[in-house]
């Protein structure tokens, strides 16, 4: 028997409002806007003003807009050092331009150990990527002392992070008193360069879509002249992602009814009227057959659209993280630490068995299943030896990986919402 309580889930256009929707309808029909337009050079600016930054370039992913700085370094070989527990879409723009991914273990904020990776440091070695994984910042003061002191290049993976700020030095710290003027100072504005996601799940979404930001005027300009020789995208594929928002919505109701929301999206993806997040040779190590290529028009418009709820979309993000620390803390689960991070998920870990839960979850039509988890570079079916992962490299970021509940804070989970996740989990942690 079906209950009668709407499914919550934590992925599949988690953003999207009627707003959204709107305009997504209305471009379906205005193909002369799909490709060229202003608001390219909008979202853009955007960015720019936002992060108060010289230089940003956008693209059709946040993959994209990596692998257009990684070019740009025009490193013939080396070594790029990057954390466990993260995507493997950070780790093929990495693969593409040539260069080794070395993995670092992670600490208890989810982010890059500081300590494992002076150990892997090595003569190869030309840059390590700080990625602050689900909106925590990572340890950015340290790291960067770290590649200051090995003559590496800092990159920020802020695919998770648009709006996320370096903690607050206390004034009691032991820290140089200049490190006081990274108070409040935005992720994206640290390392040589940076780059942004703007996926279907991400803080911000234009469905598919990246941008590539940075203050250095060298760099600027080779990300520049790169981006020039990037393509537009297709028609159909452009296509395919405005229709996404609005078959996904459609959809989300039926995951209410056994496996019928499932078979529908599924079933679209198979016949090719929606291209998936992850393409199957992305899980073998490679780039899309179609990537990189330019952000077009019509994806910039969603993308400017989502900008101007940034601020909202962050601090609903905070109340409702606030929610599940008060009534979440005396379960016996790992939550995380204070910080200034903007949670674009809520993590928690737990010894039990997280299938088991998520199972469950499912039965109760709560969908918490966002597939970082399983493997220390996801989705769980990427296979580790193409992205060149050896087990127990990382034995923190794989234990994180059997550990991790991640839960929904987007805009479109409500205080209910949240409060049916929590009395599920208070029944069954």
């Amino acid at each position: 028997m079906f209950n009668n309580l709407k499914p919550i889930l934590i992925s599949l256009s988690p953003n999207v409002q009627r707003d959204d929707l709107w305009l997504a309808f209305k471009l379906l029909f205005q193909p002369w806007k799909w490709k060229e337009g202003s608001s390219v050079e909008k979202l853009e600016e955007e960015f720019k003003n936002y992060l108060d930054l010289d230089y940003s370039f956008s693209f059709n992913s946040g993959r994209s807009a990596f692998l257009a700085i990684l070019e740009s370094l025009d490193l013939k070989e080396g070594e790029v050092l990057l954390q466990g527990f993260t995507c493997n879409a950070a780790v093929n723009p990495v693969l593409e331009a040539g260069l080794k991914p070395i993995y670092v273990d992670i600490d208890d904020t989810l982010n890059m150990d500081v300590s494992d990776l002076k150990k892997k440091i090595g003569k190869k070695s030309k840059v390590v990527v700080a990625q602050h994984t689900f909106g925590n910042p990572a340890n950015l003061e340290e790291i960067k002392e770290v590649c200051e002191k090995h003559n590496l290049i800092l990159i920020e993976d802020c695919a998770h992070s648009l709006g996320a700020q370096v903690p607050s030095v206390p004034e009691n710290s032991s820290r140089p008193p200049q490190t006081q003027n990274n108070k409040g100072r935005k992720v994206g504005s640290f390392g040589k360069a940076a780059f942004f996601s703007l996926g279907r799940d991400k803080v911000i979404s234009s469905v598919y879509g990246g941008v590539a930001v940075t203050d250095d005027p060298v760099m600027g300009e080779r990300i520049k002249k790169y981006h020039s020789e990037f393509k537009m995208p297709g028609a159909f594929w452009i296509f395919q992602q405005l229709l996404h928002p609005l078959l996904t919505t459609l959809a989300k109701p039926f995951y209410g009814f056994g496996q019928l929301g499932r078979y529908f999206l599924g079933g679209l993806q198979k016949v090719g009227v929606l291209s998936k997040s992850v393409a199957e040779e992305e899980k073998e190590g490679r780039l899309p057959s179609n990537f990189p290529t330019k952000i077009p028009n019509a994806l910039a418009k969603l993308g400017l659209n989502q900008f101007n709820k940034l601020e909202e979309f962050n601090s609903h993000r905070e109340a409702i993280a606030d929610f599940y620390n008060k009534n979440l803390s005396d379960l016996n689960v790992e939550l995380p630490a204070d910080s200034n991070r903007i949670f674009m998920r809520y993590s928690l870990l737990t010894p039990k068995d997280t299938d088991e839960i998520l199972n469950k979850a499912e039965k109760n039509k709560i969908f918490l299943n966002d597939g970082w988890r399983k493997k220390p570079v996801v989705p769980p079916d990427t296979e580790l030896r193409k992205v060149n992962y050896a087990w127990g490299v990382c034995p923190q970021a794989e234990q994180v990986a059997e550990e991790i509940i991640n839960l929904p804070t987007h805009p479109n989970i409500t205080l209910n919402k949240a409060q049916r996740i929590v009395n599920f989990l208070k029944d069954n942690l």
